[in-house]
């Protein structure tokens, strides 16, 4: 008989790596800068600001379109 751990596919998931994490957050900053934002503003933001702001990235480019 199976036990919960073998059953219960969402448990045995890998874990995520902080070196991926830091890798996956780096990617979405650079994104954020290829829409227009300043570097200088996007390395304040939070990762959480950075995610929210990736959310709508043609609202993003169309804000800081008419800054330029």
């Amino acid at each position: 008989m199976a036990t919960t751990q073998e059953r219960n596919q969402n448990r045995s998931r890998p874990t995520k790596s902080n070196s991926e994490r830091r890798k996956r957050q780096a990617v979405h900053r650079k994104r954020l800068v290829a829409l227009g934002m300043d570097e200088a503003v996007v390395a304040l933001m939070s990762s959480k600001d950075v995610r929210d702001k990736l959310k709508r990235p043609a609202k993003v480019a169309k804000e800081f379109a008419d800054k330029k």
